[in-house]
C-alpha cells in the first residue's frame, strides 16, 4: 500500500511539473479554451498580458499578428504593460499615423490582446485540416 501511495503520489508531481513547463506552441494555443485565460476577472490582469505576449510572440514569428481599428497586437499588449506600470485605467488607440482615435479601458484591451494573440495561432492550426473544405466539389455545396 505504501509503494502504491507513493507512486501515485511522484506519477501526480511529474504531471503538475510537466504541464506548468509547457512551451506556448501552435498546438497548445489550439487546446486553450478563450474564456478561461483571457478572462481577466478570472486570471487577472497581469496573467492575461503574461499570455498575450506569449502567444503574440509565436503570432508575429508566423506571420499571423492580427490587427483590428490600427493596432496590432503587439501594440495592444505594449500599451497595456505600459499601463498597468503606469496605474492608468485607459489606453489611447493609435492609427497607422501614430494619430489617437479613441480611448479604450485597460481591462478591455488586455482582453483583447489576449484574444488576439491565441486566436491567430488557433485559426492558424484549424487551416490545416480544414482548408480543403472550401475547394468546389469537396466540401462546401456552392
Amino acid at each position: 500500500m505504501k509503494k502504491l501511495t507513493t507512486l501515485i503520489v511522484t506519477a501526480s508531481i511529474a504531471a503538475v511539473i510537466s504541464g506548468c513547463t509547457s512551451q506556448p506552441s501552435v498546438a497548445t494555443a489550439a487546446k486553450l479554451d478563450l474564456n478561461q485565460v483571457c478572462s481577466v476577472e478570472k486570471s487577472g490582469i497581469n496573467s492575461v498580458i503574461t499570455t498575450a505576449a506569449e502567444y503574440n510572440a509565436i503570432a508575429k514569428a508566423e506571420g499571423v499578428e492580427f490587427m483590428r481599428l490600427g493596432m496590432t497586437a503587439s501594440q495592444y499588449v505594449e500599451a497595456v504593460q505600459a499601463g498597468i506600470k503606469s496605474g492608468a485605467k485607459t489606453i489611447e488607440i493609435v492609427d497607422k499615423k501614430k494619430k489617437v482615435t479613441g480611448t479604450m479601458d485597460i481591462t478591455e484591451a488586455a482582453q483583447r490582446a489576449c484574444r488576439f494573440a491565441v486566436v491567430a495561432l488557433q485559426q492558424k492550426d484549424e487551416a490545416k485540416t480544414f482548408w480543403k473544405q472550401s475547394m468546389p466539389g469537396v466540401g462546401i455545396k456552392y
